[in-house]
């Protein structure tokens, strides 16, 4: 029997946010070790971890565009100190929108050409051997990594 949880503590094992159509859950959790799931959206739990950093998700996300000139699909640095970094795969407010967190990723791979699934257009590949496919281009998924490398670069993340 799989265990929901009304709330998620983001930390520095949390790989990935991915929202879920499901009637008793709204994200799934991807762990080093474990999947979780919980009964609030990427977005809340996104806006949660940053107050619990001492700042809020629209404090960060302005500090972002006016530090960096992104406007859209803006990466967030929910703790700086911590190296908790993430990203948006879609726009935030876009039910599709995962949330990636950078220091996990390993690598990115394109879907073959010949590739049967398509729905699945990159698939990330984490430092554990992990690997999650997405419906994102490879080329927007290469982009969110690179800003959100730039992002780190300028709030002193590792």
């Amino acid at each position: 029997m799989t265990t929901i949880l009304s709330d998620y503590m983001i930390h520095e094992a949390t790989m990935a946010l991915l929202p879920a159509a499901c009637i008793d859950y709204d994200t799934i959790a991807i762990e080093k070790n474990h999947k979780r799931y919980i009964r609030k959206t990427p977005h809340q739990l996104i806006k949660t971890a940053c107050l619990e950093h001492c700042a809020t998700y629209e404090g960060r996300r302005e500090a972002v565009m006016h530090h960096t000139g992104f406007k859209r699909k803006v990466p967030i640095p929910i703790n700086p100190s911590q190296n908790l970094f993430t990203f948006p795969t879609h726009s935030p407010t876009d039910f599709k929108c995962s949330w990636i967190f950078y220091h996990h990723v390993l690598t990115i791979l394109p879907a073959p050409a010949s590739t049967e699934n398509v729905s699945v257009r990159t698939t990330v590949v984490f430092h554990n051997g992990q690997k999650l496919p997405l419906n994102v281009s490879h080329h927007v998924f290469e982009k969110q990594m690179e800003r959100t490398g730039m992002c780190m670069w300028r709030f002193g993340g590792v």
